[in-house]
């Protein structure tokens, strides 16, 4: 029988604890924003449509990695909070493009301050050069995920 506990557990594996870490960490930022009527793949939407040119819902989906339908669905509640605009492709009339409205820039920009909140509460018990290192090391591994890093 193999042993799962001591130095080489699952436990002490970069993976279990980033997975375990995020989940944590990302049902407490579900809990902040909430109050603005966002969930965090909300959130992920109205980054996506910061990171480019307008984009399709398809175009969309591929980025983020999930089903068209998924887009549809968070585009629709982004919509009726004033938060985004779907638009005709002026090079294709047949395609919706959806554009960030100044409402959603400001609902990111409440949700910046929520998670800079949250990064404050997380990272207390650090010293000033552990957060930069921390910060620096996880932003590399954003950056060859293909995650956005600004």
């Amino acid at each position: 029988m193999n042993e799962v506990k001591g130095p080489d557990g699952l436990p002490r594996t970069l993976t279990f604890r980033l997975g375990t870490l995020g989940a944590v960490i990302g049902d407490r930022f579900a809990e902040r924003i909430e109050r603005y009527n966002l969930k965090p793949k909300h959130v992920g939407l109205l980054t996506a449509l910061t990171q480019g040119p307008f984009a399709s819902q398809q175009d969309l989906a591929g980025r983020l990695g999930v089903a068209p339908s998924l887009v549809v669905s968070l585009a629709d509640h982004l919509e009726r909070l004033g938060a985004v605009e779907r638009v005709r492709d002026p090079g294709d009339r047949r395609r919706q493009v959806l554009t960030l409205t100044d409402r959603g820039r400001e609902l990111l920009a409440d949700c910046a301050t929520e998670a800079r909140a949250l990064d404050a509460e997380i990272t207390t018990h650090l010293s000033a050069d552990q957060r930069q290192l921390l910060h620096e090391t996880l932003g590399s591994l954003a950056a060859r995920a293909g995650l956005p890093t600004d």
